[in-house]
């Protein structure tokens, strides 16, 4: 079986282990193991999720994804996800800049945001129906601004008249819509190049597929990129890889997620719950649960270590070395 899957890593720039150096050199290390793209979050006011503790050390992203650029040669720089608290003529002007800078080795993930509150800290409405306008415009503003046009617009947020960008993008920049609902769906083949739930179920993740597949034929276009960001921890033995995580605010967290499909019994209650939202375990635990969702229609996985940050070089040997020769067959 002919395999194309992808992989990438969620670099340390935020929480109590964040690290320049770590990133640098792991994305460097990350490349040298065939490694296809690395990933950072993007935050205006950064607050942590509860479940990965309270540092709120945030190193911008797109500052770091350039550093990175000047320093790799072939790997892809993601966003995992872009949220809209820059003007619009700015967010083109920082990803066309660092397609430039990186030789065009970008991938705009963006999405939502899950903190109404750095909405509020920009100006911006905070309600969900406004920020997937605020997506929309920005995307429309973004793609119009790299093709080279001159764009006057004005909407509910933004108005300006005869604005053109240079220079541009050097290829064409892939725009993925992130969320792990049936609406982030919707907004993907709408308007995007491709979809990433980022955390979500293996059971939820195969349900979702079932259904881009379906809006992608209502809308006569090829199936979009569809790629995962699951929490990942590994280890020569299963119990330190999983001894390594809190499963219960795992768990805790899933139940917060109404569209997810749910256990038998309704309610997430044990690790076999929650299939996909952790690979945890020795190297060949990981290649089988990363073959799961490849054959559930996954095209890439990032690999999400924020809970082993603190072995940031440890995790990115193991993959690098054992899981990924044993994915693509080598």
């Amino acid at each position: 079986m002919e395999r194309n899957l992808k992989f990438g890593l969620l670099l340390p720039h935020f929480c109590e282990h964040a690290s320049v150096a770590n990133c640098l050199e792991g994305a460097q290390r990350a490349e040298t193991y065939g490694f296809d793209s690395v990933w950072v979050r993007d935050h205006l006011v950064f607050e942590p999720h509860g479940i990965e503790g309270s540092d709120n050390t945030h190193v911008e992203g797109l500052l770091l994804l350039s550093a990175i650029a000047a320093a790799t040669n072939s790997i892809s720089l993601g966003t995992s996800m872009a949220i809209c608290h820059r003007h619009p003529i700015y967010l083109a002007q920082l990803f066309a800049g660092l397609s430039v800078i990186s030789r065009g080795r970008v991938i705009m993930g963006i999405g939502l945001g899950g903190f109404p509150h750095e909405f509020a800290a920009a100006g911006y409405p905070t309600a969900i129906a406004h920020r997937a306008e605020l997506v929309r415009s920005n995307v429309q503003i973004c793609r119009r601004l790299w093709a080279g046009e001159k764009v006057s617009f004005k909407d509910e947020y933004f108005q300006f008249a005869e604005v053109a960008l240079k220079p541009c993008p050097v290829r064409p920049i892939p725009i993925w819509y992130g969320g792990g609902t049936p609406a982030a769906c919707r907004r993907a083949v709408e308007y995007c190049d491709g979809w990433m739930p980022a955390r979500t179920t293996l059971a939820t993740f195969e349900k979702l597929i079932g259904y881009l597949r379906e809006l992608c034929q209502n809308a006569n276009r090829p199936m979009i990129s569809a790629a995962v960001m699951p929490f990942t921890s590994v280890d020569r033995e299963r119990n330190i890889a999983l001894n390594k995580i809190s499963i219960e605010s795992l768990l805790r967290e899933a139940n917060k997620f109404p569209t997810w499909v749910k256990p038998p019994s309704g309610t997430f209650a044990k690790l076999d719950d929650i299939r996909g939202l952790i690979l945890a375990g020795t190297p060949a635990d990981i290649v089988r649960e990363s073959r799961a969702y490849e054959e559930a229609g996954a095209d890439h996985i990032v690999y999400d270590l924020r809970f082993r940050y603190a072995d940031w070089h440890e995790q990115v040997d193991l993959l690098g070395r054992e899981v990924l020769p044993a994915l693509r067959g080598c």
